[in-house]
């Protein structure tokens, strides 16, 4: 590791974590061509972000993201911030000359999410790069998944059927928090997970969302607001606010090399913490996956003789297995955290390589285009076309 790429991150709280977490892991566990430095953090609270500095590992905070891109000495700037801030942030940084990575999904709105694309198709001519944070592409199983369709195991894929689960706000006195108000979170459930699923299906099949029929719902629409730790006064405390998103969002779609999927996204799945699931049924076999058990996939494999046919487990921790070589014995599993591992290692070979990393910015312009997409079809009950962005790569 014969150089370093200095990385400034602003904000610092749920993803801010597990960013830090793959920032301090990845040169530890794989073998790369940089070597991440954590420059400095930003944050709004001048308390919270020097604690965060000191419990996340970077060597210096401050709360004006504007001078982290000013500095000379730091090469990339990692946005985990609500979506109402990522466009002015990249667009900042893309002009800067900064390699950027950014949370998903990558806007608040399609113009903000064109423009952003724009800038990063423009950065990228004088070796600037742009990568979307889509974490679960990361997953090994995922990955595997990714590659038996490429290979053929499943054939022509006719079924997806994708969801994805939550439960935490299913008690009507939960706070009135910033994933709840469109003008800083952009949208709900649809953005915040349904998101993920658009990305993860379109990615494992290689196929783009073409058409969607949808329905969203609000059920609970109106929460108490924050406390006053939160920034707003004590007697504010006590009232209530509007929910101005989606709590669920459902949606038929049909795929361009043919297939029609099926999406659920919500956060009111009493019981679901965090249960994420994408199938695909082709004409040779089938194969799934489930966040819940994140080391495995099941394989149909419609080619076997009828006496051997059935669902088989596939225990993803070999080494020849994507990205798993950098960790432990066959058989002993991964987490969550590995996810942003592999996604910043992927980020730093492609930044030392001088090519495009993937999701890029074009790949998130596109889940944009169907999430706007979804809204705009469960607001006229009709089937609704996706516009598709200029060359996804997938």
């Amino acid at each position: 590791m014969s150089e370093q790429l200095r990385v400034g991150m602003v904000g610092y709280a749920f993803m801010g974590a597990t960013h830090s977490l793959a920032w301090r892991t990845v040169n530890r566990a794989f073998d790369l061509p940089l070597s991440a430095r954590m420059t400095a953090v930003s944050g709004r609270s001048p308390e919270g972000v020097a604690a965060a500095a000191a419990k996340l590992g970077w060597d210096e905070h401050t709360t004006d993201w504007q001078s982290l891109i000013a500095r000379d000495d730091i090469d990339l700037i990692d946005i985990c911030t609500p979506g109402d801030t990522h466009a002015e942030i990249a667009l900042a940084a893309l002009a800067a000359g900064k390699h950027v990575l950014c949370e998903k999904p990558l806007a608040n709105t399609v113009a903000e999410a064109k423009e952003m694309a724009a800038a990063a198709a423009k950065a990228a001519s004088s070796g600037v790069r742009a990568m979307c944070a889509f974490n679960y592409r990361r997953v090994p199983a995922v990955a595997l998944m990714r590659q038996l369709v490429q290979d053929g195991r499943i054939g022509t894929i006719r079924h997806v059927r994708a969801s994805y689960l939550q439960d935490w706000i299913v008690d009507p006195q939960f706070p009135l928090v910033w994933r709840l108000r469109k003008e800083l979170a952009g949208s709900g459930a649809l953005g915040d997970i349904g998101a993920h699923i658009i990305d993860l299906t379109q990615f494992v099949t290689g196929q783009s969302i073409t058409k969607v029929s949808a329905l969203t719902e609000t059920f609970v629409k109106s929460r108490p607001l924050p406390s006053a730790s939160s920034g707003l006064s004590a007697s504010a405390a006590e009232s209530f606010g509007d929910v101005t998103v989606d709590d669920a969002a459902l949606f038929l779609a049909r795929l361009d090399g043919g297939a029609v999927a099926t999406y659920e996204a919500t956060r009111f799945a009493t019981g679901r913490k965090n249960a994420l699931r994408v199938e695909l049924n082709g004409s040779l076999g089938s194969v799934a996956f489930d966040f819940e058990r994140l080391n495995e996939l099941e394989f149909y494999d419609a080619a076997l003789p009828a006496s051997e046919q059935g669902f088989s487990r596939i225990l993803v921790t070999e080494a020849d297995h994507p990205y798993m070589s950098a960790w432990w014995p066959p058989g002993h599993g991964i987490g969550y955290e590995h996810t942003f591992t592999h996604e910043v290692r992927d980020l730093i070979e492609a930044i030392a390589a001088g090519r495009q990393p993937t999701p890029s910015f074009a790949d998130a312009l596109q889940v944009q285009l169907v999430l706007d997409a979804v809204s705009r079809s469960a607001e006229s009950q009709q089937w609704t076309s996706v516009e598709q962005a200029l060359e996804p790569a997938l």
